[in-house]
């Protein structure tokens, strides 16, 4: 039977190759109801970012939470804050820092599903 709903206080957090602190909400590897993407949560701690690095097979989506960053796409760099999505194309280098005084907060939607195979660190 396909677990079709997860709660977040019994989702372990643990942190990914990029640095940051992740809760896997809903993954194929762990949730079987979900086969084709991922939703997490990141949290960035303040004056933490994120390592540069790629997906070669995935599209992420980032949808800030709570506090402000930094992003970085590529060469492109613009701030983000609460309510702001980001949409970064598989290959595109990226990383995100935590430019605020609080946590920043952003669900990670990934399609293909989030791997660390997937997963280049570019620094």
């Amino acid at each position: 039977r396909k677990k079709m709903k997860t709660r977040y206080q019994d989702i372990a957090p643990f942190v990914t190759r990029d640095g940051s602190v992740i809760r896997e909400l809903m993954h194929p590897v762990h949730f079987s109801a979900a086969d084709k993407q991922s939703l997490a949560e990141a949290i960035v701690s303040p004056g933490q970012s994120t390592k540069l690095h790629r997906h070669h097979r995935s599209e992420e989506l980032y949808h800030i939470t709570a506090g402000q960053g930094l992003m970085t796409l590529s060469a492109e760099a613009f701030g983000g804050s609460l309510g702001d999505t980001i949409c970064i194309p598989p290959g595109t280098a990226h990383r995100i820092e935590n430019t605020g005084s609080s946590d920043l907060k952003i669900l990670c939607c990934c399609a293909p599903a989030y791997s660390h195979d997937d997963t280049e660190l570019l620094e």
